[in-house]
């Protein structure tokens, strides 16, 4: 392997990736996710066994961006999946409402009657039931 490039996150990525392609074709018996799997793992390998190894860690540098664009848009689908979860646990003790000008979900004791809630990021006051 002197002088070629070797295996990155991209490369264990696509292999991956390859192999689960591989996988569900032989369960599905689909020809195209198998040729699919096929063709990623012969650039997985043409990537490992190649000699520019510049351009291969530009292809690594643009996978990891597009890799946290990809977790950070995760987390914050289970972050929105927690808040709903917790809303739905606590149903009966507390009551949520929106803020009227910044839009914040603001949690709230249930049984209180009428009461002044202050958004504690804007600061706009506004009367609810609860």
């Amino acid at each position: 392997m002197m002088g070629r490039y070797g295996v990155d996150q991209m490369n264990v990525a696509v292999l991956i990736f390859s192999m689960a392609c591989t996988l569900i074709a032989s369960f599905t018996g689909w020809l195209a996710i198998s040729l699919l799997g096929m063709l990623l793992l012969a650039y997985g390998v043409f990537r490992m066994f190649s000699r520019n190894i510049a351009a291969r860690q530009k292809e690594n540098q643009v996978f990891l961006k597009f890799w946290d664009q990809a977790k950070t848009f995760w987390y914050r689908i289970q972050g929105w999946f927690r808040g709903k979860k917790r809303q739905f646990d606590d149903r009966k003790t507390h009551c949520y409402f929106s803020c009227p000008k910044c839009h914040k979900k603001l949690r709230v004791p249930k049984g209180k009657g009428k009461i002044e809630i202050c958004c504690p990021i804007c600061g706009t006051k506004f009367i609810k039931k609860t």
